[in-house]
C-alpha cells in the first residue's frame, strides 16, 4: 500500500485547479478556495485519503496593536497518518461595505485559500490575488508533517 506522502506526492502532480474566477475591479482571473476543494476531492477519493479544514482566531500584541490572525490548518489523512499545513491571514480593521463576520470570513477564506495552496504544491506567485491582499496580511507556514496520528 502507497504511503500516504506517496499519495500525496500523486495527487500534487495530477491537480488541476484552473483560475475560473474573475475579479471586474482588478481585472484579473484567480481560483478561489472552493475551487481548489472542488478540483482535489475526486483525487482524495481515488487515493483514499480524508481531508479536513479547520480555522482558529489567534490575538497576536496588546492593547492597541492588538491584531486578529485566522489560522487555517488543512489535515490529510488516511486512516493512520495526518499531514498538516497552515497558513493565517491577518483581519482588517475596516473594510468597507462589510460587518465584522464578513471580515472574519473572507480572511477565513484567504487563510484557507493559502493553507491548501502549500498542502497541494499550488503556485499563485503569478496569480494578481497572490500580490493583492485585499487588506489581509497574509503569513504562509511552511509545509510541514505533524507528528500527530489521530484522526
Amino acid at each position: 500500500m502507497k504511503s500516504l506522502i506517496a499519495k500525496m506526492v500523486k495527487i500534487q502532480s495530477e491537480l488541476k485547479a484552473p483560475k475560473n474566477q474573475t475579479n471586474a475591479f482588478g481585472k484579473y482571473k484567480y481560483r478561489s478556495c472552493e475551487d481548489i476543494i472542488e478540483a482535489v476531492k475526486p483525487l482524495l477519493t481515488r487515493e483514499g485519503l480524508y481531508m479536513s479544514i479547520s480555522d482558529e482566531i489567534i490575538c497576536k500584541g496588546e492593547g492597541q496593536s492588538a491584531r486578529f490572525y485566522v489560522e487555517a490548518t488543512v489535515s490529510v489523512t488516511d486512516g493512520e497518518n495526518t499531514i498538516l499545513t497552515k497558513a493565517s491571514a491577518r483581519e482588517s480593521f475596516d473594510k468597507k461595505g462589510m460587518d465584522d463576520s464578513q471580515i472574519t470570513g473572507s480572511t477565513g477564506s484567504y487563510a484557507r485559500k493559502y493553507a491548501l495552496n502549500g498542502c497541494w504544491g499550488i503556485d499563485d506567485t503569478k496569480d494578481a490575488d497572490a500580490t493583492n491582499t485585499h487588506g489581509n496580511e497574509v503569513t504562509q507556514q511552511s509545509f510541514k508533517p505533524s507528528a500527530s496520528f489521530s484522526i
